[in-house]
């Protein structure tokens, strides 16, 4: 629920919603979100200063409650 959420947020924010994927990796001390967008849109979901990447770690701690969740966000090279 949260990676589905998370994504939805994301796409609205970038221009290349298509390249924006959300994989939730389970750990013992929580889980991790990873958020991959393309590279142009990574300061888009970054924001100035980080305000973007903040509000969106604030709305997915919300989400989470108790469980909590750590969100990071990586850029996709196509090259690779």
């Amino acid at each position: 629920m949260l990676a589905e959420a998370l994504e939805h947020l994301v796409r609205g924010v970038v221009d290349h919603p298509d390249d924006v994927t959300v994989r939730d990796k389970q750990l013992r001390h929580g889980s991790i979100l990873e958020v991959r967008v393309h590279p142009e849109d990574l300061g888009k979901v970054i924001g100035r200063g980080g305000r973007t990447a903040t509000a969106f770690r604030t709305v997915i701690s919300a989400l989470a409650g108790k469980k909590g969740a750590r969100v990071d966000f990586v850029d996709v090279d196509k090259r690779r």
